[in-house]
């Protein structure tokens, strides 16, 4: 696994990462969704399994779901899980918060 961090201050949190909104952030080349549920951060990746749309401006339901903005297909945020339509899983990535900023650590590919 590779782990990036994403320093800012941590005062900022809110600011940066507003309640479930999604933003966008490239890491190495890899564009990966980044949300925040009250204290809880989810990072997954940021096109759906299903037509490759962007899930950025796609939704978060109550129950922790991604929904994606063209056909509603919903992905679990902790397992990545498609919960509606019929597609593969959407890859989500370990996330971890502590003083240094925000830790995303994705697998690396072998080739």
């Amino acid at each position: 696994m590779k782990s990036y961090i994403l320093a800012f201050p941590l005062s900022k949190i809110e600011e940066m990462f507003p309640n479930r909104c999604i933003k966008q952030v490239d890491l190495d080349g890899l564009k990966v969704g980044v949300t925040r549920i009250e204290e809880e951060f989810f990072a997954f990746e940021s096109t759906c399994p299903h037509r490759l749309t962007s899930l950025i401006p796609g939704e978060i339901s109550e129950s922790k779901e991604v929904i994606c903005p063209l056909h509603s297909y919903r992905f679990d945020l902790n397992s990545g899980a498609v919960k509606a339509g019929m597609c593969g899983d959407l890859k989500v990535y370990p996330v971890e918060m502590d003083e240094a900023g925000l830790k995303i650590s994705i697998p690396e590919i072998s080739n």
